[in-house]
C-alpha cells in the first residue's frame, strides 16, 4: 500500500501535469462513468494530499476524492492515451498527458465539505505541516503499543508498515512499548527519524531509510534490494542478528530484538 510519501509525490506530480487545464475525465472500465461526468472538462484547480488521501479538485467545487489502498496504482502516457487496457477505473486527459487509475479502495466526487470530513478523521501529517506536538499528545495518551499507535491514521497521517518498522530500527524501540510509556527523549528521536525518512521519500518517490553516509552512496544510485534495513530482511545490517518479525496492529512488523530493546 503507498505510504504518505507517495501520495504527496503523485499529488505533486498530477499537479504539475494537469493543473490549471481543462480535463477530460473518463471511466473505461464503467464504475466510476457517472460521477466522471461531473467534473469531465472542467478546469483542475489543483491536486492536494493528505495522509494517504488525493484530492483533485475541480472548477465549481466538484472533488475527485482517491485512496489507492493495497492495489491501486497510477499510469501516466502521452496526450492522446492509448486504447484502454485492463481495469482503468478513471482516465484523466489534459492537453500534454493522460493518467490512468486502477484499483483504488476509494475514487468518487465529492465537495469541501466532505473533504474536511476525511481530512478531520486523519492524525498530523508530517509532509503537510502536522505538528510534532499533537502527535506526541496522540501516542502518550494512549496505551496502545507503539507498533500498533503508528499504523493508526488518526494518531499521525501517511505512516504505512514500510515506515514504522524502519522509524522503530532507527530509533531504537521496542514495537511493543506501550504509547504511554514513551519516554521524550524517543519521542524526539521517533519524531526526526519519521520526518527524515517521509521528507527523503517524497524527494525520490520512493521509501529509502538508509543514508547516504550508511549505503556508501548518493540516495539516488541506491539499489532498490539495499534501501532498507529491517523491512522483509533476514539480517540486520548493525549488528548481524537474525530479524525477526511479530504481528503489531494486524501487520507483520520485522524488528531486530538487539538492537530495539
Amino acid at each position: 500500500m503507498p505510504e504518505g510519501h507517495k501520495t504527496h509525490f503523485l499529488a505533486r506530480a498530477h499537479h504539475e501535469l494537469l493543473a490549471g487545464e481543462g480535463v477530460k475525465v473518463t471511466s473505461p472500465q464503467g464504475r466510476f462513468r457517472t460521477e466522471a461526468r461531473k467534473v469531465s472538462r472542467r478546469y483542475l484547480d489543483s491536486v492536494s494530499a493528505s495522509g494517504k488521501h488525493l484530492f483533485y479538485e475541480f472548477e465549481g467545487g466538484a472533488i475527485v476524492h482517491v485512496h489507492l489502498g493495497r492495489y491501486g496504482k497510477f499510469r501516466q502516457h502521452p496526450s492522446p492515451p492509448p486504447k484502454p487496457v485492463g481495469q482503468i477505473r478513471m482516465r484523466m486527459i489534459g492537453p500534454a498527458a493522460s493518467i490512468d487509475l486502477t484499483g483504488p479502495t476509494t475514487c468518487r466526487v465529492i465537495d469541501a465539505e466532505i473533504q474536511q470530513e476525511v481530512v478531520n478523521r486523519l492524525g498530523p501529517d508530517p509532509l503537510a505541516g502536522g505538528r510534532k506536538l499533537d502527535v506526541w499528545k496522540n501516542i502518550t495518551q494512549s496505551g496502545q503499543p507503539i507498533g500498533a499507535l503508528l499504523l493508526d491514521q488518526s494518531v499521525v497521517a501517511g505512516v504505512g508498515n514500510i515506515f514504522r518498522a524502519e522509524i522503530l530500527f532507527e530509533a531504537g524501540l521496542d514495537p511493543q512499548i506501550p504509547g504511554s510509556s514513551l519516554s521524550q527523549e524517543s519521542f524526539d528521536q521517533l519524531w526526526k527519524s519519521l520526518k527524515r525518512m517521509m521528507t527523503v521519500g517524497l524527494k525520490y518517490g520512493k521509501i529509502i531509510a538508509v543514508t547516504a553516509s550508511e549505503a556508501g552512496m548518493p540516495l539516488a544510485k541506491v539499489p532498490e534490494d539495499q534501501r532498507f534495513r529491517v523491512y522483509g530482511q533476514t539480517e540486520c545490517r548493525r549488528c548481524c542478528t537474525p530479524i525477526s518479525s511479530v504481528e503489531v496492529g494486524a501487520r507483520r512488523l520485522y524488528h531486530c530484538k538487539h538492537c530495539q530493546s
